[in-house]
């Protein structure tokens, strides 16, 4: 009876085991494990016994327990938008076709030193890395793909040689203390960097010492900045000394001296600025000068070529602040290999503007039109212009859809890493889902830079200031190994410049006015639409282009031949 009782009150304990274990013991065994009575000590040292069936069942199932912990907990998971991608290979002083950094000689005043071309930066503040580590989802970036191919240079490099006659005038003309340029230059950081290099050139001309350039208070986006908030001043004078004098402000025998004010014409010569201004200059001692945009002549002798070059390339260098945190984002996208920059106007003012439509709904369409409708001076040029006429002649921005469409013509492969230079888009990451569907790695300066993975604040102080914020932009994607525009203006003609100074780093320029047709037909197949739109721009990469092979062209966009020779070019004139 009471073995009756004890068998009726024994509590029965399950345990779940995988059944390829259960499979593997005996019935036996199993049996004996799960109803054996208690065991004195002494038969408790018997489980750590080697020949115990228990030990080898307890590591069989602590062996299958941590299996089954694997497979449903997945311990590297897949994160196709991870915003940050913090992590570094160890720094590397290259370009980003891998190289060392290629140097310009400059020749003025008599003698010649080496500069480094990448906006000046030194070999401790460039920060890139040339890594090739795995991606954020554990997959080899494509480095190997044609796409990140660069063009073939012809063996151009810098080539800032100056003649003799122009180091001769040289010597009187920066110990010149009679007269005095001053510039006030608008518009965006781009537009403002375009009329101080224009600045210097006429201050050469007409012999003068310029005063630092005074930035007007952009109307649009009220950005108070100074010319030192955004470049290094100390450096720009100490790059122009053997050019410009360069003085911070008007001498103490100047103050009270009512300046002259103009304004020169479009697209003005060395001789009508001379004959226009240097009398009264001479006379007066300050000249004033105002609306510097695309006011002076892009066909200039070559040494006053050179004179822009050396401005644009070498003396505009950020400010130490901007340079370094635009390094660092530029050094966390090229942390897992290549990187591809986009600069993409999608804005409203600028769909406003163009007078062109962003293609997203009619309600988009309907604010845009509304916006034109009430500041008709808003629009650029030719109003008269339906918005598909607009379209077939190639004026208007393209939109992310037609990027996407592009990029994967071209070749970019899906895992190519993006970053995005640009205000937000009108429509905000909707507009943008063309693109980040295709292109999942797609980052800009807040991503790179959010402070719960990145240091603190780092974006902080240059908060609503938008000519700071364009600067960043502007370092990250001129380091990056590809870069396209989505439409052309003031940044997109300043980085292909300097990535042709930098020996012609790709470039692409989108056929805007051929593509729209093959946009439109529906009914052709996507292999043949790529192969029609890598026809299309294969001689839009980036590489070399004569800027004497069209009128107009600006040697700070197209620098050879002034700029740059290769052995066929002799470098002394």
């Amino acid at each position: 009876m009471a073995k009756s009782k004890c068998s009726s009150n024994r509590k029965v304990s399950y345990i779940s085991v995988p059944s390829q274990i259960i499979n593997s013991l005996s019935a036996t065994s199993l049996q004996s494990l799960l109803l054996s009575p208690k065991k004195s000590s002494k038969q408790h040292l018997r489980f750590f016994s080697y020949k115990s069936p228990r030990l080898w069942f307890f590591l069989l199932f602590l062996f299958g327990f941590i299996g089954m912990l694997k497979l449903g907990y997945n311990l590297d998971p897949v994160i196709p938008f991870h915003p940050y991608p913090c992590a570094t290979n160890e720094a590397k002083d290259l370009n980003s076709n891998g190289h060392s950094k290629p140097e310009l000689a400059v020749a003025s005043g008599g003698h010649v030193e080496k500069v480094e071309i990448l906006n000046g930066i030194s070999e401790s503040q460039q920060l890139i890395s040339n890594g090739s580590a795995k991606s954020e989802v554990g997959i080899v970036p494509d480095s190997g793909s044609e796409f990140w191919k660069q063009p073939d240079g012809l063996g151009y490099k810098p080539c800032l040689v100056f003649s003799r006659d122009y180091r001769r005038v040289s010597e009187g003309l920066v110990k010149d203390r009679s007269k005095y340029l001053m510039v006030v230059v608008s518009g965006g950081m781009n537009q403002q960097r375009n009329q101080i290099v224009d600045a210097v050139v006429i201050a050469r001309i007409l012999g003068a010492a310029l005063v630092v350039p005074i930035l007007q208070v952009n109307i649009i986006w009220g950005d108070e900045s100074e010319f030192s908030d955004i470049f290094d001043l100390e450096h720009f004078k100490r790059v122009l000394t053997d050019d410009v004098r360069i003085v911070s402000a008007l001498p103490s025998t100047h103050l009270m001296t009512k300046p002259v004010e103009s304004s020169p014409l479009p697209h003005a010569t060395p001789q009508w600025i001379r004959g226009h201004y240097l009398r009264r200059f001479n006379r007066e001692g300050v000249l004033l000068l105002r609306s510097l945009d695309s006011r002076l002549t892009k066909d200039l002798p070559s040494d006053l070529q050179k004179l822009k070059c050396k401005v644009a390339f070498h003396a505009l260098r950020f400010a130490p602040p901007i340079l370094e945190l635009g390094n660092k984002l530029a050094e966390r996208m090229r942390s897992k290999g290549p990187y591809l920059a986009l600069h993409l106007r999608m804005e409203k003012d600028v769909w406003v503007r163009t007078g062109c439509l962003p293609g997203l709904s009619h309600e988009y369409d309907e604010i845009v039109n509304n916006e034109r409708k009430q500041r008709p001076e808003l629009l650029t040029a030719k109003s008269k212009m339906t918005y598909h006429e607009r379209k077939l002649a190639g004026l208007c921005p393209l939109n992310a859809l037609e990027v996407t469409r592009l990029l994967k013509a071209l070749g970019a492969p899906k895992n190519a890493r993006i970053y995005w230079a640009g205000g937000q888009p009108l429509g905000g990451k909707e507009a943008l889902l063309p693109l980040t569907q295709e292109f999942p790695y797609f980052y800009n300066k807040e991503d790179l830079a959010l402070p719960d993975l990145a240091l603190p604040g780092e974006l902080e102080p240059f908060a609503n200031r938008a000519s700071l914020m364009a600067a960043i932009d502007y370092i990250v994607s001129e380091n990056s190994d590809v870069f396209m525009p989505s439409h052309g203006g003031n940044m997109g003609h300043a980085i292909q410049g300097h990535r042709a100074f930098a020996e012609h780093k790709k470039h692409i320029t989108p056929n805007k006015r051929q593509m729209p047709p093959y946009f439109l037909n529906s009914s052709l197949p996507e292999v043949e639409f790529n192969s029609i739109i890598k026809e299309l721009h294969n001689e839009s990469l980036g590489q070399p282009e004569l800027r004497t092979n069209k009128a107009g062209r600006d040697v700070t966009k197209f620098p050879v031949p002034e700029c740059m020779c290769n052995d066929s070019h002799s470098r002394t004139i």
